[in-house]
């Protein structure tokens, strides 16, 4: 029985691996969903929400202790977890197929394998169906997730045979005992010929749907159409302060702006297929297109930081760029907001939920529908065609990809308030130390200085001064370079007396009324990290 499950176990890790390169292949080029990320997608939807989060956790827990970019890799990491997610699971499933083929006797393991190909397959297709995107249709995309598992599954019966023939043999043991030999080559000329022929699929399938994805993607982190001069000017363009080199760009580019979204790949909505209804407690119902959006209400413009509620203390998760689009307090006049209700229920195109107090928009005109990044209409694997930004609000209240929007008088718990992360998600105010620039050492006033230099950040309520300090000495007032706006981060530099050694730099900082960060540690769940962001260095 072991030797059964081992070859199971084998036999389906090589078909998945092959099944899922070709999948990937196929879904980069005519637009079926792939399978191990709808699954995975799938999977993160109905499992607890403290399971998924210690799971997020995790992973980029993981990914600091081993000195990788949770920027960069985050949601390569999680792709990968849904290929491996997957193909475990078909390991398992061809383990369990070989014992009960073995246990039942099974003279025509083929047709016990189609039989297994078509419940996984029946299955596939209903995740598929509830989750998936797919751009070809959906009943092209179903067809073709039913072929491919009938086909792995008939292949994983049909090596059943290969593999054990004398498991359907009708003849004596002694007689099957005389072949033991030969049956040991076969298996291993049959292995051999499998392993090489699922090889190349699986590296054929995907070195060219990478190349493929690579392609798409590049195409889906483009702006779109421009709406402006693409000359931005910055207001702090003549603020004297130098940002010391090595801090990280005051305006991030597109291409660098950090991605969370809720599937394994962003939501991709064309704008030809898209509409936006506004309905419920309203007097004036209204399904808005992006260009009615535009010559409709008055458009205006913030530059803004963004950041994640999941990252620590000196993430790299926050962003700072130029947002464009029109108050909602304009579009809520348009419609007529009834006086009896409280909330904006929003939807999302994947699948993201969030529920907007009333009268947060009505006490603030900067709450903006926005549909423009840089000057150019939104990329669109960054929400196009209509976002929402709420200033002071982490990133996981402020949904992307907007599909439809209710007027409620409902309170209704959001995506990930529903999986315990905090209903207010309140940006905490943070300084983070991005360079101890030893390579640019300067004299100040006689005295050899290092600059020092990194941002600070609390959210729209400002920042009145950043402090550094080293090895545990006095605290010492940074310089503050002038934000772009209210609701952007702040450039600091520090000129630190140079001592030859290892040291220890630490940063705080006080929000503009004189508000300090908070130094004491916290973990990210469930409103966001908060602590004293350090900095070692050898000078």
């Amino acid at each position: 029985m072991v030797k059964k499950l081992t070859f199971g176990a084998l036999v389906g890790l090589l078909l998945t691996a092959a099944l899922t390169a070709v999948h990937f292949l196929v879904a980069q080029l005519v637009g079926t969903s792939f399978f191990p990320y709808d699954f995975f997608n799938w999977m993160t939807r109905i499992l607890p929400g403290n399971l998924i989060t210690f799971g997020i956790d995790l992973m980029i827990d993981t990914m600091r202790l081993l000195g990788l970019s949770v920027v960069n890799l985050a949601k390569t990491g999680e792709r990968g977890s849904a290929v491996l997610q997957f193909i475990g699971l078909s390991l398992v499933i061809g383990a369990v197929l070989f014992a009960i083929l073995h246990w039942f006797k099974v003279r025509r393991p083929a047709l016990g394998g189609l039989i297994t190909g078509a419940v996984v397959g029946v299955l596939m297709f209903f995740i598929s169906r509830s989750i998936a995107q797919p751009e070809i249709s959906s009943l092209v995309n179903g067809l073709w997730v039913l072929v491919s598992f009938l086909l792995w599954g008939w292949l994983l019966g049909l090596s059943y045979g290969r593999l054990f023939p004398q498991a359907m043999a009708e003849e004596a043991a002694p007689a099957v005992a005389e072949s033991a030999d030969v049956q040991v080559i076969d298996r291993r000329r049959f292995l051999i010929q499998l392993g090489a022929s699922t090889a190349v699929l699986t590296v054929a399938g995907t070195g060219i749907g990478a190349t493929l994805a690579r392609a798409e993607q590049a195409r889906a982190s483009a702006g779109g159409a421009s709406i402006g001069s693409g000359n931005i000017v910055f207001p702090n363009a003549n603020d004297p302060l130098i940002p010391v080199p090595g801090t990280r760009p005051e305006y991030t580019p597109i291409p660098e702006h950090y991605k969370v979204f809720l599937q394994t790949e962003p939501t991709i909505i064309e704008e030809a297929d898209w509409t936006l209804p506004i309905t419920g407690m309203v007097d004036n119902p209204r399904t808005f297109t992006l260009q009615q959006f535009r010559d409709e209400f008055e458009s205006f413009d913030q530059f803004v930081t963004l950041t994640c509620i999941s990252g620590r203390v000196g993430t790299g998760l926050i962003s700072t760029t130029k947002w464009t689009g029109v108050s909602a307090q304009d579009v809520l006049a348009a419609i007529g907001v009834q006086p009896d209700a409280k909330y904006l229920f929003i939807t999302s195109g994947d699948g993201f939920y969030e529920t907007v107090d009333l009268e947060l928009i009505r006490n603030d005109r900067r709450i903006m529908f926005c549909y423009a990044w840089d000057d150019k209409l939104l990329p669109k694997d960054h929400g196009f065609p209509l976002r929402i930004w709420l200033p002071d609000r982490y990133g996981m209240k402020q949904p992307k990809w907007i599909t439809g929007i209710e007027v409620t008088d409902v309170d209704q718990p959001g995506y990930w308030v529903e999986r315990n992360w905090d209903k207010v998600a309140r940006v905490k105010a943070t300084s983070v130390i991005d360079t101890v620039a030893v390579d640019n050492m300067g004299l100040v006033n006689g005295q050899d200085v290092i600059p020092v230099g990194g941002i600070a950040y609390a959210g729209a309520r400002g920042i009145g001064g950043v402090e550094v300090r080293v090895d545990g000495g006095p605290w010492q007032p940074a310089q503050l370079r002038a934000p772009l706006s209210e609701t952007t981060w702040v450039i600091w530099r520090y000129e630190w007396p140079f001592t030859q050694g290892n040291h220890l730099f630490e940063v705080r900082c006080t929000e503009a009324d004189g508000t300090p960060q908070i130094e004491q540690e916290h973990a990210a769940r469930p409103d966001g990290s908060s602590g004293i962001h350090s900095f070692e260095a050898a000078v």
